[in-house]
């Protein structure tokens, strides 16, 4: 009960800590295969789903810190398993925390790399001038 009062006063705490996030068109998720070692990363855009194994992973959104593309990024994903009718896991995952809300599967991992964000524009050059031009 104390923690829950704990994240309450935390998310009462409001906009001071809070941090605006633009979203992106597509994420990178690692994939493991506990049993075999496999590892493999995969590009998602919005809404497109790739099969590991016997998973079955969508990602539904991906966003990240908006004046920071750099840092942290939070996925919405939808992961289900051939073998079972239910997802087994549907939420946000947090790349720096994978564990917070993390796939509970005994044979696969599944985390958040990053959101694919787009390349900053480059400043435009101004134009160079001459060392005593208007003399």
């Amino acid at each position: 009960m104390i923690r829950a009062g704990l994240v309450l006063a935390l998310l009462a705490a409001g906009p001071a800590g809070a941090q605006g996030f633009a979203d992106a068109d597509a994420g990178i998720l690692r994939w493991l295969d506990k049993l075999t070692g496999e590892t493999a990363d995969i590009e998602l855009t919005t809404g497109q789903e790739a099969v590991s194994g016997r998973l079955s992973i969508r990602l539904d959104a991906c966003r990240y810190p908006a004046d920071n593309p750099a840092s942290d990024a939070e996925a919405h994903l939808t992961i289900r398993d051939a073998s079972v009718a239910d997802p087994v896991f549907q939420g946000w995952m947090i790349a720096s925390s994978p564990a917070l809300s993390a796939l509970d599967h005994p044979r696969y991992d599944v985390w958040v790399l990053r959101c694919v964000t787009p390349e900053p524009v480059p400043a435009p050059e101004e134009p160079a001038t001459s060392e005593g031009e208007g003399e």
